[in-house]
């Protein structure tokens, strides 16, 4: 059975790092495009960043600031996060779509062609 569990996030304070986690099972994570998406309470779900086979991509808000990483070994994706902000607060999910032979994966906002998602993980940026 495939399967998303998600780890990470918290409370931080501007400036700081967070390392999101997201971690497959019931499916090999080089086979499929892995996006990262930020919820925040009444508004549109937003893509941060998206990773597969053929490379990693990142939103304009994450440009610099995050990195994205697989761990083919854990069957794995983390988001390390750096310099976070205010306005990086947010309900974050990554969702996965099987992608065997993929281009550079674009970061979309909503949720794109992803079938499977993980449970979320709040994190929030606060002094």
């Amino acid at each position: 059975q495939f399967q998303i569990v998600q780890s990470g996030g918290g409370l931080v304070q501007p400036g700081g790092s967070l390392k999101l986690s997201c971690a497959l099972s019931g499916g090999d994570v080089y086979y499929y495009q892995i996006g990262w998406f930020r919820q925040a309470p009444g508004k549109e779900r937003k893509g941060i960043s998206c990773i597969n086979a053929a490379g990693g991509n990142y939103a304009d808000s994450a440009q610099g600031r995050f990195i994205i990483s697989r761990d083919d070994a854990k069957n794995t994706v983390h988001l390390q996060m750096n310099n976070l902000k205010p306005e990086d607060t947010g309900r974050y999910l990554c969702a996965a779509e099987w992608s065997p032979n993929p281009e550079v994966c674009l970061v979309v906002d909503g949720k794109g062609r992803y079938t499977d998602w993980g449970q979320g993980t709040q994190v929030t940026v606060s002094s």
